[in-house]
């Protein structure tokens, strides 16, 4: 990730360039082209990765009590091809896509949150938003996304406490109480502030593999973090 200046970006309607990376919707499909220089040892991220949504969602909800950050899936039912030169690596599976968009910084209103997505068995992805505020009651938003674009809300099962994270980062999952417990099957991020797993879980009567991620707010804007943030993340003008 790369933090670029308004001058590096140009956007039309059925595409966003930014730096020497673009993405663009055919109508059909949405390809992003890649041309990044990896950190903290810069190493070249090259290539193409297309996302072929089985249909588009206009669900969106807010996250905060006062309704100034929301949430809402673009592609919760997806296939995604991911091609790319440097690093030499191909391969195919199912998607997702989201969004989330704030009009004050997420410090002020977040404590916390715990989210994850799973595949169901009938083509469907269920998400749960598992959010704690700093002030006002939690949210918890627990949705079912179905191939044909439609949605619905099913009643969240309780959290189970996870094991920290390797920066001590705490972590629940929402999985049902009467099946095997929640367990984390693999970790693809683990940063002071945010933590990402592949976790095997138990979600409306299936065994589920589930995409979860947690994020530290508190952490987010430490000092440290600030001062760390730069190495992973360059700024170029």
């Amino acid at each position: 990730m790369t933090e670029r200046s308004r001058r590096s970006v140009q956007r039309r309607q059925h595409e966003l360039v930014i730096g020497p990376s673009a993405l663009q919707w055919d109508g059909q499909s949405l390809r992003l082209d890649l041309e990044e220089v990896g950190m903290p040892l810069p190493w070249r991220v090259r290539g193409q990765v297309r996302v072929w949504p089985q249909a588009l969602s206009r669900f969106a909800t807010p996250l905060d009590v006062d309704g100034r950050h929301h949430w809402g899936p673009i592609a919760p039912c997806a296939r995604i091809e991911v091609d790319l030169q440097q690093p030499s690596l191909r391969w195919q599976g199912h998607a997702y896509l989201d969004s989330n968009e704030g009009d004050e910084p997420i410090a002020r209103p977040f404590r916390c949150w715990d989210w994850s997505r799973a595949a169901l068995r009938d083509g469907s992805t269920a998400v749960i938003y598992d959010v704690r505020n700093k002030t006002g009651p939690d949210r918890v938003i627990a949705q079912r996304f179905k191939p044909d674009g439609s949605n619905e809300p099913f009643e969240a099962p309780p959290r189970q406490v996870l094991r920290k994270s390797n920066w001590g980062i705490s972590r629940t999952m929402r999985s049902a109480a009467d099946a095997a417990p929640a367990e984390i099957e693999q970790t693809l991020e683990d940063t002071p502030f945010y933590a990402r797993s592949v976790l095997g879980s138990s979600m409306l009567g299936e065994r589920v593999q589930s995409v979860h991620e947690t994020l530290d707010v508190p952490r987010l804007v430490a000092r440290s973090t600030r001062f760390m943030l730069p190495w992973r993340m360059p700024r170029v003008r």
